[in-house]
């Protein structure tokens, strides 16, 4: 990349705070600015003081084949956030001795003892201190964990711990916020067990009918159906229950909040988190990135900022003769408005604003920076009327805030009232 681009480059590699613009990072805050950013996931926090919350551990339990993987997986894709991770009980099966392996048609499956609780527990407490972990592979057919491979899962929002018997021992029951149990009729359990087992883990209809009657049936009655009394919602018919799972979903999301700045800074706005602005945060981060494939994603990222920013403009209602003769109500947008960009890096936003507004007038504003704490006005050029418009203040990668001060401050002398002030940004770091 060329040089100019090294310190955004530099940033964006190091940024794992969550994205949000409008804090003064020296402990000021325009009362009334507003502010909005293109929101990604987040590592590490921005500063002691802003210690982001602890996860929410979702326990998924039931019997064999209940559907619970295929309730989490409907949880996950309605929350649409990319910071929740599905931890497999069946994951931390134990690797059978030579000894088990030869009469592996008497081993219990079902049984607590199974499964390395110890690790499944030491898994989850890291993930919820916020470190990542290595979560093993377990092949059903050899019935041993893969030596040379492992899934790794990254710290998230939301945990969803899942199998049949996570409810069964009491300190893993404690992590969790919310407990799951998915109950699903024994026949259909019993069908889908068939349909899994010889299809995806190589085994004969008569072992399977064996197992079931020798361990799965009486596991579950021993285990996992007293395993039920724990529980905080139950789901009849797994899957196929959408109304439940979509008021799980709400009270997730209720649990989770808005945002932890937004909470501390009414004018700052987040924007929502997906899938796709999460691949773009993915992608202008690859330090691998060719120079074009940097831009163009960072440009549909400042697309959305500047979109999301131009929400937050009054608006007055404004009546239109559609072609067919009726009449719509609608909106008409603000008229007095320009965009300042803060030199260099703002300009790199100048022309998403232009794009969204046509003819806009853009002012700019150059300040030197030596250190984190020097700082000196050495250029700026804004309209004459700025006093009279709502400003778009553009700058795509906020540090130290030093700069961003400054041009509020100037703003602020140059006669603009602080709610006419909305910072643009798309990348905040500590």
């Amino acid at each position: 990349m060329p040089e100019e681009t090294t310190s955004i480059d530099y940033v964006m590699e190091a940024a794992s705070g969550p994205h949000f613009s409008g804090l003064r990072l020296d402990g000021r805050m325009p009362s009334s600015a507003t502010a909005a950013a293109a929101s990604s996931s987040a590592d590490s926090t921005l500063t002691p003081d802003f210690l982001p919350n602890q996860p929410f551990v979702i326990g998924v339990s039931g019997g064999t084949a209940s559907g619970k993987t295929t309730v989490c997986d409907m949880i996950i894709q309605q929350l649409h956030d990319h910071r929740v991770v599905l931890v497999n009980q069946d994951s931390f099966y134990r690797g059978l001795n030579p000894e088990e392996l030869e009469r592996v048609h008497e081993y219990n499956f079902d049984h607590p003892d199974a499964f390395d609780t110890e690790q499944l527990l030491e898994c989850t407490m890291k993930l919820i201190s916020g470190q990542g972990v290595h979560v093993p592979i377990y092949d059903f057919k050899k019935h041993q964990r893969s030596s040379d491979s492992f899934r790794q899962v990254n710290a998230s929002d939301v945990i969803i711990l899942e199998g049949i018997l996570v409810f069964h021992d009491q300190r893993v029951r404690d992590l969790m916020n919310m407990k799951i149990f998915v109950d699903t009729d024994a026949d259909v359990r019993l069908a889908r067990r068939i349909r899994r087992d010889t299809m995806e883990r190589g085994r004969d209809i008569n072992s399977v009918l064996e197992q079931y009657a020798k361990f799965v049936k009486p596991a579950f009655d021993d285990f996992v159906l007293p395993s039920k009394k724990y529980a905080d919602v139950i789901i009849p018919r797994g899957g196929d229950n959408h109304v439940a799972i979509d008021l799980i979903v709400q009270h997730i999301r209720t649990k989770l909040g808005q945002h932890d700045l937004c909470k501390i800074y009414p004018n700052a706005y987040v924007i929502q988190s997906t899938f796709q602005i999460r691949g773009m945060h993915t992608l202008i981060r690859d330090r691998d990135i060719s120079k074009h494939d940097f831009v163009f994603y960072s440009d549909r990222l400042i697309r959305l900022v500047v979109e999301h920013g131009l929400g937050h403009l009054p608006f007055t209602e404004k009546q239109v003769v559609t072609p067919t003769g009726s009449v719509y109500t609608g909106v008409d947008f603000c008229k007095k408005l320009c965009g300042v960009s803060i030199v260099r890096s703002g300009e790199s936003m100048e022309n998403a604003l232009r794009a969204c507004c046509k003819g806009i007038k853009i002012g700019k504003i150059l300040i030197h920076r030596d250190g984190d704490n020097g700082k000196q006005l050495i250029y700026e050029k804004l309209p004459k009327d700025i006093s009279e418009r709502h400003v778009l203040l553009l700058d795509p990668v906020l540090a130290t805030g030093n700069s961003a001060n400054q041009a509020i401050e100037l703003l602020i002398q140059k006669g603009v009232p602080e709610s006419h002030i909305i910072f643009l940004n798309l990348i905040s770091v500590s």
